[in-house]
């Protein structure tokens, strides 16, 4: 008894997010999300094929967070197939490789197609890789800065080979969802949002009938701090600036060296 509810305490979770990965062929994409599943290199990656699978539960403020993670191919022979795995995904995470300007020119399309079929308030990081090869670099950071303005996404930039800010993009996905889901923008239970409840939300709801509570906010509770650090200023959205409900970039990173460096979470 006592080793079940050790494993089910383990595998509990609050919520549950969808989350694609989405960018060119050797971009770095699939390094990337495998530091921030292990914390390590891996090496001798080859390039993905289709979509590929991946989970992890983090902790938001006092919340714990199931992303479910699709990492889908850059090549174009596979559009076809993976643009059917972006439907109903809560967040994306579209990258690119500094040292590789084609890369970046063709973010427009990426984040179009991620738009048009993900859920109506995705939440969007865009990542800048490999600055482990600086010396290499064609894309400036603060070009890549003016594209996250402009297109209301968050920024930063990362290495899939040190681990520099690996999992700095899914952690502040999981911060701006758990936002607009105490702002009322999100909501678990209208399909197609990508967001959904997990068992220890679900225990929590079948608790709270059985004492008359009903509706959506018998079962949300948030912390004072629910990002995990930063204030609640720090994190706040824009009100009617963002498309379709998206984040507001400048609430959520820095500019110059203090975006650069990550500290923005």
């Amino acid at each position: 008894m006592n080793t079940y509810e050790g494993t089910e305490l383990v595998e509990a979770y609050d919520y549950l997010f969808k989350v694609i990965v989405v960018g060119e062929s050797g971009t770095g994409k699939s390094c990337l999300l495998h530091h921030f599943i292990h914390d390590t290199f891996k090496e001798n990656s080859l390039h993905t094929i289709g979509v590929e699978f991946n989970s992890k539960v983090v902790r938001i403020g006092d919340k714990s967070v199931k992303l479910q993670i699709w990492d889908s191919a850059g090549q174009e022979r596979f559009k076809s197939v993976t643009r059917s795995y972006y439907r109903g995904a809560a967040a994306a995470v579209l990258v690119y490789d500094i040292t590789r300007r084609s890369s970046f020119t063709h973010l427009d399309q990426w984040l179009s197609d991620c738009r048009a079929m993900a859920s109506p308030h995705l939440v969007v990081v865009l990542v800048g890789n490999k600055v482990d090869k600086e010396a290499e670099r064609e894309v400036d950071y603060l070009e890549g800065l003016r594209w996250a303005e402009q297109n209301n996404v968050l920024f930063v930039e990362t290495s899939s080979i040190t681990g520099t800010n690996a999992a700095q993009p899914f952690l502040l996905i999981g911060q701006s969802i758990i936002v607009l889901m105490k702002d009322g923008v999100i909501d678990p239970d209208v399909a197609g949002t990508g967001v959904s409840y997990g068992e220890r939300q679900l225990r929590a709801v079948g608790a709270s009938g059985s004492s008359g509570g009903t509706g959506f906010g018998s079962r949300f509770s948030f912390a004072s701090d629910t990002t995990g650090g930063g204030g609640s200023g720090r994190w706040g959205f824009g009100k009617g600036r963002g498309r379709r409900g998206s984040v507001n970039v400048m609430d959520m990173v820095g500019t110059g060296k203090e975006g650069r460096e990550g500290k923005c979470c």
